[in-house]
């Protein structure tokens, strides 16, 4: 029998091991049966080398819960353990076994998982004391078992043990009784397991019999050993891959597609990724890639790993050269990790492009669901934005598709401004737009549809990498407007009858907190609309990209602006002037030539070499001016509120653009029936 000390560097060892170095106790399991399974692997290396020429027999790793004892134990048919090499690899924390394994044997051994020496420490986060029964393959070994109640102290004995291999038991800890419950060490197999290359058995399967589930005599090995990333593309159906998808996302829709990811050069890394349907920001779920080294579960954050905008992909990823922190749990910044990203990256747009030109029908018909994973990846991957330029598709509200190629070269033609700017018309609902995009059309034009949450910022962004487009939503102006061929038509009215039609339209515009309204004259067609509603491009987008902004909720509360265009062209809108020049003009222009000539004075009275005396009128002037305006609007207001015309000009102009809601749509119905 031996006694001694464990070789560590301070007393503390364990506490460390428990509360810093492994963040959550459950992968104590993960590590002990990671270390059997390579138990395993390398017996099985060193018969391929020569070097165990005895039987192999009987690989399977087991899991067994002993309720009643309160022991939990792993056990192996590995190459096992003698005294010295348990003085090596358990006494000496930090010893890698794995390490010295596969420097030894580097060109046959790449998939040995273990790799710091200090996963079998972890059995100590959920036991007070762990026993070790092991016997090495070595001819003439003797069995040893190796104790440790958790402190640096050990005990160690030979012992009698029939078979090859290892046994790991642990005594689980008050605190930790979770683990003597089958059901949750299963659950933690599955997590963890389901994937190694050896059979990782747990108790018996189990089938319905009388009213219960009763053990079978066959043993319930809980993983796949040869999943399916770990097999060539080309030995593989669609079936295969979608019911692998299933097995991993249960309960899911089936994903649109899938990349299987294959190389040994300049890394390692395997793997398979799937598309699934994104319609909206609820479906950017991530954590739904999983991060494997050697077919061990290491984590489903796989930030860093993936470029961003892959995270909301599905599947699975596997490499050894991926660089862990020491339990394993989470990844290391690497420049090995940059490589990896890079090329899962333009991997994903490779398959994207070869989707694009060798079936464009089907390519179009999964469009709308892969849009916003495009773009997302566009936004954010400057080297995938160059990828996508050739496979990223508009929608038109006819339904049609085109490339940014296509679409510059159809309507190149006929939306060129006077500045020889390429206009890109789109809406955001074609329903609710539905008449300003038909005027549009009556034009010529081709309206986009842009009606996706990240599609804002799309359009800033192609507005900033392509050559002189801009886009610009098919409300934010008069149809006639919408792309200025030329310089506008100044109106032919005077000051004061633009005075008068500014005000009595001004006065019928609805008073919201929410919303402000403007009034501009155009000189425009005859037979176009007396009024239209609308709104600024560059406003508009600007708030709803601050909208989307962490931090930016302030551009929530910031009023719509809204501009109400008078067509002074419009036989009803001359009808109207006409009528309120002949009402109110009399007393109109009067406030409004004591207006100018007050202003005149005012300007004076600010100016710097202004006498004292005249300073002095400034405020009474102000005053003045406030009151006379206050008079013309109420005058204004008066008239407008007396001619029902004008407030259904306004309201038709609400109406068309969807500003036209309760009460106010109540009583225009009420007046459009009085005015039949």
């Amino acid at each position: 029998m031996a006694n001694g000390k464990i070789g560590v560097t301070t007393e503390n060892i364990f506490p460390v091991i428990k509360k810093f170095l492994y963040s959550d106790n459950e992968i104590f399991l993960r590590e002990l049966v990671s270390n059997a399974i390579d138990a395993s692997r390398k017996l099985q290396t060193l018969a391929s080398f020569g070097d165990f020429k005895g039987e192999i027999g009987d690989l399977r790793v087991y899991v067994e819960v002993d309720k009643e004892k309160g022991t939990l134990t792993v056990s192996d048919h590995g190459i096992g353990m003698d005294a010295a090499d348990i003085e090596k690899y358990i006494n000496q924390i930090a010893f890698s076994g794995a390490e010295e394994f596969l420097e030894k044997y580097k060109d046959t051994a790449n998939s040995i998982i273990g790799h710091f020496g200090l996963g079998f420490y972890s059995a100590f986060m959920v036991a007070d004391k762990v026993v070790i029964r092991s016997l090495s393959y070595k001819e003439g070994a003797q069995a040893v078992e190796w104790s440790c109640d958790g402190s640096p102290e050990y005990e160690m004995h030979p012992i009698e043990k029939a078979d090859r291999g290892t046994e790991i038991i642990l005594h689980i800890d008050s605190e930790s009784k979770e683990y003597l419950e089958k059901d949750r060490i299963i659950a933690l197999l599955k997590k963890y397991c389901r994937f190694l290359p050896v059979p990782v058995v747990c108790g018996k399967k189990q089938e319905w019999k009388d009213g219960a589930y009763v053990d079978t005599d066959e043993d319930n090995v809980i993983n796949a050993t040869e999943p399916l990333w770990t097999r060539r593309p080309a030995d593989l159906t669609d079936d295969d891959y979608l019911r692998f998808y299933r097995e991993l996302m249960p309960g899911r829709e089936d994903p649109l597609f899938w990349i299987h990811l294959n190389v040994d050069y300049p890394f390692t890394l395997t793997g398979i990724l799937y598309f699934p349907k994104v319609k909206s920001n609820i479906d950017l779920q991530r954590n739904r890639i999983q991060l494997y080294c050697n077919q061990v579960f290491v984590t489903d954050q796989v930030e860093g790993v993936v470029p961003e905008f892959m995270t909301i992909m599905q599947g699975v990823i596997d490499s050894p050269d991926i660089p862990l922190n020491v339990s394993r749990s989470y990844l290391q910044a690497d420049r090995q990790v940059k490589q990896i990203s890079s090329y899962i990256s333009k991997k994903v747009a490779d398959k994207l492009d070869r989707l694009f030109t060798s079936d464009r029908a089907e390519f179009e018909k999964k469009w709308d669901d892969i849009r916003i994973f495009i773009e997302y990846g566009m936004l954010t991957d400057e080297k995938f934005f160059e990828s996508a330029r050739k496979f990223f598709l508009f929608k038109d509200t006819a339904g049609k598709y085109f490339s940014l190629s296509e679409y510059r070269n159809l309507v190149e033609p006929s939306q060129t401004d006077k500045d020889s700017t390429l206009i890109y018309l789109y809406t955001t609902n074609p329903t609710a737009q539905f008449a300003y995009i038909r005027k549009a059309e009556e034009k010529g034009y081709d309206v986009l549809v842009m009606d996706g949450e990240l599609d804002g910022h799309l359009m800033s962004l192609l507005e900033s990498k392509e050559d002189k487009i801009r886009f610009v939503r098919v409300d934010s102006d008069i149809p006639e407007h919408l792309i200025r061929k030329q310089d506008q038509a100044a109106t032919s009215l005077s000051a004061e009858q633009s005075d008068i039609l500014t005000g009595i339209f001004s006065a019928a515009l609805p008073k919201e907190d929410d919303a402000h309204y403007i009034v501009s004259l155009e000189s425009i067609q005859e037979n176009s609309a007396p009024a239209t509603l609308t709104q600024d491009e560059f406003m508009r987008r600007m708030k709803k990209m601050a909208e989307q902004q962490p931090g930016m909720s302030f551009g929530s509360q910031l009023p719509d602006s809204y501009q109400l265009v008078i067509n002074t062209d419009s036989a009803a809108i001359q009808q109207i002037l006409k009528s309120a020049d002949e009402s109110i003009g009399s007393d109109i222009r009067p406030i409004l030539s004591d207006i100018s000539s007050s202003n005149e004075e005012l300007t004076k009275a600010k100016a710097p070499d202004a006498s004292e005396e005249l300073k002095a009128s400034a405020d009474g002037l102000e005053t003045h001016i406030a009151d006379l305006r206050k008079r013309q609007s109420e005058i204004m207001a008066q008239y407008a509120g007396s001619h029902p015309i004008i407030r259904q000009i306004v309201d038709l102009a609400l109406l068309q653009a969807g500003q036209l809601k309760g009460r106010a749509l109540s009583e225009f119905i009420d007046r459009s029936y009085s005015m039949l």
